[in-house]
């Protein structure tokens, strides 16, 4: 039999010994639930009787109700219910106590014989999932019901075994040492866990070792704490390590449960190792024309270390008195790039011998100062011949914007740096003059202007010159010229934006309606300051003025707070705007004013002219079709489409005019006549149109009579809905019997929102955002409604 089953065949024995101990003692101790049978006094000890009054003989009475803890074994599963004690009372006669169990598991983890008070576990117990139990006990007569002892609590505890091994619940593990660290260094310390009872016996006691990993690492039995094990641990040699390490419990000892995990252990790099050099000797040949900041050789020292600590740094230390030559350093390649400070002159000097020295940047405590190392670096000057040179490596030129053509706008010049002294030709690189903006004299370097020039459009021209030698073509340089267009005064100031005003009917005299502020495109070098006027056909206008706000802005005003959309519902105020340029410009915009109606805080609800809808006995539904009436008539009047109805000219849309005298309440019958709706033309016929032909001959549908007096204008619209959505013969024109045909191209659309849903006609709601914020609202809601209907 393999080792581990007989370690697990040993537990089950000690763990059947440990039950078969318990339920003994349990049976013989009989734990038990209350307080004294004896004595309701409170005292436990009494005074035997025939004893003298200086000898006390005490004796503890026998307690028939008390309460104990009990046990039971986790993960028994024997054939039987286990046996976990009894519950027994003294106040019993004849048999007739009644025993029984409140609380945690009672009844179906734990079950009592109500005549013996035996309790047995009934199921499987795990102590990891719950280590115990509470209870109530109960002693009834089993006659009478009542109590024979109080209620008492009491706990039933599991017992562990050894049945969890441990984990490391964190594994695998990853840790990292410096190398060449001394004997006993720390390295990281891990921790495992173990289910079991870390009180009861050594079920949870855990000792670690190590399976893999020496003889470089060690670790602590009890902390579990990984250590250098071996001197002289080197990087550059060996950078990654796999150590495997093992908990046991139960001390260690045989039977015990184990687990392992692994430990990845890095060496992290010190600067331990100096920069070398490829080679000792270097040698270049620069030619003297090189650019100042060119690369004219390269050197290189390599580093065994990785990271910082490889980096190194170069510097000249012998060599360059005159400081024509640096070193720098390329920190992605570490290579030391040998640049030029000043330019090198072949008929001067020829040679250079240079010493060169690479440092590293960091250096270790325990070391004696930076590590280092030196090369040698010759260089041969190279004769060449070099391009022409300009006087100044950029030109800054000025001109006014409206500078005439041919203008001379200034000069650049160039000469060559050789004995020869070829002579220089100039040219503009028309890939930064696009445009053709400007020209230049080839022989002397003139810049003269060949297009006019705008400001507003392009503030500054960078261009090009290049300059070349006659000899010897190929020698060219390039320079730069910033031209900058000065500012004249050439654009007259504008508002600053189309603005969108409103006047409330209901504001006040002297009320701000607008601040208006203005744009110059200009930019004058003393800024701007703009001047406001009205024009002078309005200084008298009795409706509004401006006012000056000193911040180049102004504010219009209202003069008085008898504003009417019925009277005028659009103002135009045209303001001259002047700037402050020499000479000034100056420009006239409109502002457009429209009078609308407010709520009392002055919130613009409506910008339409509409009609006052006063209280005068209707009913909502007649508001409501009074409106869109209202809205149909306004729409007429203002597109005056002919009707393809064939009717009088006295339409019914005329008596709209009647809704805005005040009436005399619900008994008012002669303000408005509810009759004017039912389209007296055609109550008990059909109207003949114009723009289609009928297929069928159909009888006149009956129309329900309605008197001028106590018509129900919910009723009546519902009658004519349902007779036009069930005439088969009817156009598909929505009750146009009753409201009228608005006309071809009718901006106003059709009242077919007063429809049934199965209307599927095409609306287009856009026109209802030029009436004021509110309707603009009811018409993105709409616009909305659409376009998800199409979708």
């Amino acid at each position: 039999m393999p080792k581990r089953s007989e370690e697990m065949l040993t537990d089950l024995w000690l763990s059947l010994l440990l039950v078969w101990i318990t339920c003994v003692l349990s049976v013989s101790m009989t734990p038990i639930i209350g307080q004294s049978k004896s004595t309701q006094t409170g005292g436990s000890a009494v005074v035997a009787s025939g004893v003298g009054e200086g000898q006390r003989l005490l004796s503890r009475a026998k307690r028939g109700w008390v309460w104990n803890q009990m046990f039971v074994l986790e993960e028994f599963s024997g054939p039987d219910p286990i046996l976990v004690g009894r519950l027994h009372t003294d106040k019993v006669e004849n048999d007739t106590a009644r025993y029984s169990l409140a609380g945690e598991g009672a009844g179906t983890i734990f079950a009592i014989n109500e005549k013996t008070g035996d309790i047995h576990a009934m199921k499987r117990l795990d102590r990891e999932e719950k280590a115990e139990y509470t209870l109530t006990a109960k002693v009834t007569n089993g006659i009478t019901g009542q109590l024979l002892e109080p209620m008492t609590e009491f706990i039933i505890k599991v017992q562990d075994i050894n049945d969890n091994a441990p984990k490391f619940t964190e594994g695998p593990y990853h840790a990292a040492v410096e190398e060449m660290s001394a004997v006993g260094t720390s390295v990281i310390t891990i921790t495992a866990t173990d289910a079991d009872d870390p009180v009861y016996g050594n079920s949870a006691k855990l000792v670690y070792s190590i399976l893999e990993g020496q003889p470089y690492f060690s670790v602590d039995p009890n902390s579990a704490t990984i250590r250098i094990a071996l001197h002289g641990m080197d990087r550059e040699m060996r950078e990654d390590y796999q150590v495997v390490i093992q908990a046991k419990d139960m001390g260690g000892h045989m039977g015990g449960l184990s687990g392992t995990t692994t430990v990845s252990i890095t060496l992290q790099d010190i600067n331990d190792n100096p920069p070398k050099f490829s080679k000792s000797l270097y040698e270049f040949v620069i030619p003297e024309d090189l650019p100042l900041g060119k690369e004219g050789g390269k050197v290189k020292a390599n580093d065994r270390d990785i990271g910082e600590n490889a980096k190194s740094t170069y510097s000249i230390i012998e060599g360059d008195d005159q400081g024509v030559f640096e070193i720098i350093t390329n920190a992605t390649t570490q290579e030391g790039i040998l640049q030029l400070r000043k330019p090198l002159d072949y008929e001067s000097k020829r040679n250079y011998t240079l010493k060169v020295e690479a440092t590293n940047i960091r250096s270790e405590p325990r070391s004696n100062g930076p590590f280092k190392d030196t090369a040698t670096v010759k260089i041969v000057v190279e004769d060449s011949d070099e391009p022409p040179v300009f006087s100044k490596p950029m030109y800054l030129l000025e001109v006014d914007e409206n500078a005439p053509i041919n203008k001379i706008i200034g000069t650049v010049t160039a000469r060559d740096p050789d004995a020869t002294g070829s002579p220089i030709r100039y040219f503009i690189d028309r890939h930064t003059d696009l445009e053709r903006q400007f020209n230049i004299n080839v022989d002397n370097g003139r810049i003269t202007l060949a297009k006019p020039l705008d400001r507003e459009t392009d503030m500054w021209h960078n261009i090009t010159v290049t300059a070349t030698e006659v000899r010897n073509h190929s020698q060219i340089s390039r320079a730069v010229v910033a031209i900058r267009v000065m500012d004249i005064n050439d654009n007259a100031p504008e508002f600053a934006t189309e603005y969108e005003t409103f006047l409330c009917e209901n504001g006040k005299p002297g009320q701000v309606i607008q601040t208006v502020s203005a744009v110059d495109k200009d930019d004058p070098i003393q800024g701007h300051y703009f001047d406001y006027r009205l024009v002078p056909e309005m200084l008298n206008n009795p409706n509004f003025t401006i006012k000056n706000n000193q911040d180049n802005s102004i504010s219009v005003l209202a003069k008085h707070d008898t504003f009417r959309r019925q009277k005028q519902e659009m103002y135009f105020l045209p303001i001259i705007v002047t700037d402050n340029g020499n000479p000034p410009m100056s420009s006239t915009n409109t502002l457009t004013i429209r009078v609308c109606g407010c709520s009392k805080d002055g919130i613009v609800q409506s910008c339409n002219v509409e009609a006052y809808v006063l209280p005068i006995g209707l009913s909502m539904g007649a508001l409501i079709v009074s409106v869109l009436l209202l809205v149909l008539f306004v729409t007429l009047r203002r597109h005056k489409n002919e009707p393809l109805i064939i009717k009088d000219d006295e339409d019914v849309r005329e008596n709209i005019i009647r809704y805005d005298d005040e009436g005399g309440g619900e008994e008012d019958t002669e303000a408005f006549d509810i009759a004017t709706l039912q389209n007296p033309d055609g109550i008990n016929g059909y109207l003949p149109r114009k723009d289609i032909k009928p297929d069928l001959q159909f009888m006149p549908r009956a129309g329900q009579h309605s008197g001028p007096n106590g018509v129900d204008v919910d009723e009546f619209i519902n009658v004519r809905l349902h007779e036009a959505d069930n005439d088969p013969t009817a156009p598909p024109y929505d009750s146009i019997q009753i409201y009228g045909y608005e006309g071809r191209g009718s901006i106003a659309g059709s009242l077919s929102s007063l429809e049934t849903a199965s209307s599927d006609s095409d609306q287009n709601y856009d026109y209802l955002r030029e009436w004021g914020p509110r309707f603009r609202r009811l018409g993105e809601l709409y616009s909305v409604g659409e376009s998800d209907r199409e979708t």
